[in-house]
């Protein structure tokens, strides 16, 4: 595609750039690198009053597929998406806890809901009044999420759900959950699969289990449902398993460009740490530096290569094979350039401590799972094995 800024598109940066320095003030300003990758866990009250702020601002809802206003939210244009994306990211704004929400559940109502729900849901997601989570991976059914075993039963003009579903982030702040359940026993693998969107408030039929990591922090958790109630079903019974891959395939475009500005700022605090330490005087290390700095170039440009493109079934596996194995090598590269002084923390172990950690040693644990959470390497390359070069598929039992 042709990608390029317009002046329009600088008139929208400047204002863009404008509010955020008028509303990233105060308590705001103090959540300043809050929420990143990690750190999912801090600040979390703090940052949903700013996800209302967003709301209120009407920088919620940029890229849905509606009318403008529709549900209270503005509309933009893939460019000013993008220059939305780098300004908020060049302020240092904290990590969005709506993110689930606006980016994957509203795009999968408009393609997929009724406008029943898209009344009910879209306009509180604009606002930035209620949070999602997504109820998708088990404990043995993670990458084969087609192998899950929640089960929702029929209840009057609902249904019943029960099962666990694990990895989830958010899931203690979240209003709602969008799960994905079997509401058909005789069918086997990805067919008899719902969608069904289950709110979170239900004592004792809903509980969340924080997922200690060895980070000493808990940015999953494990939910269990027992009989939770869920009153919506989305593109009706039976059509989970198209829904669930739509919305996968929408975790590209913008929201990957946005990623790649936070990984340029990681990668800049690792050249920092490589100059304070001395490591660039080691040959190996500086092009190991060079060849991540390249590395990002090259997924920035497949990302503008591939923005708003449809029908390419590889696309988000390639996006993920790149960035999985790219941020993974950069916490390995993270820990090298600091030499036998990455093994200490920033402060003395405590019993009630005994996890304190830099920046970088977060870095470094947290993206050991790159290759793994969102889709395994393994799975995003049968993905692109069967659906893009055609190979015979693999039956799974």
């Amino acid at each position: 595609m042709d990608f390029g800024f317009g002046s329009g598109d600088e008139a929208f940066r400047a204002e863009a750039r404008e509010w955020l320095a008028g509303h990233l003030v105060g308590g705001f300003a103090e959540l300043a690198g809050c929420g990143g990758p990690g750190s999912e866990h801090e600040g979390v009250e703090g940052r949903r009053a700013w996800e209302r702020e967003l709301g209120g601002g009407g920088w919620i809802g940029l890229g849905w597929d509606c009318a403008e206003g529709a549900y209270g939210n503005r509309v933009a244009s893939l460019t000013r998406q993008v220059v939305w994306a780098e300004e908020y990211a060049r302020a240092g704004a904290p990590g969005r806890v709506g993110h689930i929400g606006e980016n994957l559940l509203a795009p999968t109502l408009l393609a997929y809901g009724d406008e029943a729900q898209r009344r009910r849901f879209l306009p509180a997601i604009a606002r930035g009044e209620e949070l999602w989570c997504q109820g998708y991976s088990e404990p043995d059914a993670g990458s084969d999420l087609a192998a899950l075993r929640t089960v929702a039963v029929r209840d009057g003009a609902g249904y019943r759900v029960s099962g666990q579903k694990i990895w989830t982030s958010l899931a203690g702040a979240a209003d709602w959950c969008f799960v994905l359940a079997r509401t058909d026993p005789a069918e086997r693998r990805h067919r008899g699969l719902s969608f069904l969107l289950v709110p979170m408030d239900q004592p004792g039929r809903v509980e969340v289990r924080p997922i200690r990591q060895m980070s000493g922090t808990a940015e999953f958790n494990e939910v269990f449902f027992d009989g939770a109630v869920a009153g919506h079903v989305v593109g009706g019974e039976g059509a989970g398993w198209r829904v669930a891959m739509g919305l996968l395939a929408r975790e590209r475009g913008v929201s990957t460009l946005v990623q790649q500005i936070g990984f340029a700022a990681e990668l800049g605090e690792v050249l920092g740490a490589a100059v304070r330490c001395g490591a660039l005087r080691d040959p190996v290390v500086r092009d190991q530096l060079i060849r991540q700095w390249a590395e990002l170039k090259v997924m920035r440009w497949n990302a503008l290569r591939t923005l708003g493109a449809a029908g390419d079934a590889g696309a988000p596996s390639v996006a993920k094979l790149l960035w999985g194995g790219w941020h993974q090598r950069l916490g390995e590269l993270a820990m090298r350039v600091r030499g036998a002084a990455a093994a200490l923390g920033p402060v003395d172990w405590t019993a009630q401590a005994p996890y304190e950690l830099d920046a970088l040693q977060r870095l470094f644990l947290f993206t050991r799972a790159d290759t793994l959470y969102g889709g395994s390497d393994e799975i995003q390359r049968n993905i692109i094995a069967e659906r893009v070069l055609g190979l015979p598929r693999v039956e799974r039992i």
